[in-house]
């Protein structure tokens, strides 16, 4: 973290963000959603009626409901990742500006120094590049979860008329 510069730190924040929210949805999928799935396939079940407008209405109520409980923080998450990179490059840039500045300052035009004061400008971008990609990964499986579980639950509800 020293070697890279204060924007890692700006970009773990982010990471700690992203992940936490990553995990409290596998929670949500995992732990809560099919006993809220359960309870409206229960109760479409026990209605008499499901081919009124009422009764239709309130199964695309609930439906609407569990699109929007499953794909909860989804678009932050997409947010959080598509943020990592823009840092990197962020640290990267203040990382040369700095390099340069020390150049000027002390008149030196020594390569190896150039060369590890750039190898250690570039730890930002790649750092940022990683946990995009790792957030890219995550966000996709899980867009793609909640795309399956919500069409399920269409098809479970749909399926008595």
């Amino acid at each position: 973290m020293e070697q890279g510069g204060f924007v890692l730190w700006w970009l773990a924040a982010v990471v700690v963000v992203y992940w936490l929210l990553v995990v409290e949805r596998v929670l949500y999928l995992t732990l809560y959603f099919p006993k809220q799935r359960k309870q409206w396939i229960s109760q479409w079940h026990a209605r008499n009626d499901q081919s009124s407008w009422h009764a239709k209405a309130i199964r695309e109520g609930w439906l609407g409901q569990a699109s929007m409980l499953l794909n909860q923080n989804l678009n932050f998450i997409k947010l959080l990742v598509a943020i990592c990179p823009m840092l990197g490059l962020l640290g990267t840039v203040t990382g040369m500006i700095s390099v340069f500045d020390v150049m000027a300052t002390q008149g030196s035009s020594n390569p190896k120094l150039m060369a590890s004061g750039i190898s250690l400008a570039t730890l930002p971008t790649m750092a940022g590049m990683v946990a995009a990609l790792a957030g890219m990964f995550v966000h996709a499986r899980l867009a793609k979860v909640c795309s399956r579980l919500e069409l399920k639950l269409e098809k479970s509800l749909r399926s008595q008329q």
